[in-house]
């Protein structure tokens, strides 16, 4: 069953890089948190949605909020994606696929490849009550920062 607006947000830990666990548990019922499930690290969409972010990084900090990007890359990757790419965010492995199962956003196939996140947001008022919601079918598309924002101000 697919995570979505209303639904209590659950809490996880995911590594940031070999041996560096983050534990959401920290976070989810006390702050504003955003997850951006993007599908592969490098790849052109996905690079340019987290750099956009960090380049708006000012707004997005005046909003309290904390934002997490989570992929189904290995924890090698995620954490060379954000040192390469300079990411001012933690980027979090769900290599084994748990998470983003939770959240109902996996694609059967992606370019040939089983089990890619799609790209997703998702925002997390500090009652831990999931209040935004946006799994897109392609994954070419990047998501409504301004929306996202939204959400996140009104939460």
């Amino acid at each position: 069953m697919a995570i979505r607006k209303g639904d209590r947000a659950p809490a996880f830990q995911l590594p940031q890089g070999p041996g560096e666990v983050v534990d959401l548990a920290e976070h989810i019922g006390r702050d504003k948190v955003v997850l951006l499930f993007f599908p592969l690290a490098f790849s052109s969409v996905c690079t340019a949605e987290l750099c956009k972010i960090t380049s708006d990084w000012v707004e997005w900090d005046e909003l309290d909020a904390r934002v997490f990007g989570i992929s189904i890359d290995s924890p090698f990757v995620v954490k060379r994606f954000r040192e390469e790419e300079g990411i001012g965010f933690p980027l979090l492995s769900d290599f084994n696929k748990t998470v983003a199962t939770k959240y109902g956003v996996l694609y059967e196939e992606l370019v040939g490849l089983k089990g890619v996140a799609k790209r997703s947001a998702f925002v997390i008022d500090r009652s831990g009550t999931v209040v935004y919601d946006w799994v897109s079918e392609d994954s070419g598309v990047e998501p409504d920062y301004e929306a996202i924002k939204r959400a996140v101000e009104a939460a």
